[in-house]
């Protein structure tokens, strides 16, 4: 991996990784813990969405992180997480987007660093170092 090119590929290929691999581990949480998609429901309800709205967290913390981690169809995955990220801010930490935490730093910072690695990822693209990349037309 010589020159810039060789960086750059692998600068994308760590940001789409640790990015799947992050919101991959929130959607494990939610198929595998003991509320299931139960809080994501009542949050879309009371918000007065359809229910099925609820089931698109699916999407945005399973199917979308997996095809980030392995590079395929990256900048649709990525912009399903930042779409699934907005869904988030809007529907449960609206009334953060102003505080700090207790130690300094905004309330919503790790919301925010997910939305902007995914709008990374949806601008930059996943790299040669991807499934997608192999051919350079599906990343």
């Amino acid at each position: 991996m010589g020159g810039s090119q060789g960086s750059q590929d692998l600068g994308k290929a760590l940001l789409r990784i640790v990015l799947g691999v992050l919101i991959l581990m929130h959607g494990i949480a939610k198929v595998t813990g003991a509320s299931g998609i139960g809080f994501v429901s009542k949050v879309v309800a009371d918000a007065g969405l359809p229910a099925w709205v609820a089931y698109g967290v699916y999407l945005g913390e399973i199917v979308a992180p997996i095809l980030l981690i392995i590079g395929l169809w990256s900048r649709l995955a990525a912009l399903v997480v930042a779409l699934n990220m907005l869904f988030a801010i809007a529907l449960v930490h609206t009334k953060e987007l102003g505080m700090l935490s207790n130690t300094g730093g905004w309330a919503l910072e790790l919301q925010g660093m997910y939305l902007g690695a995914a709008l990374a990822v949806l601008l930059l693209g996943a790299g040669r170092l991807s499934v997608g990349g192999i051919n350079g037309k599906l990343n």
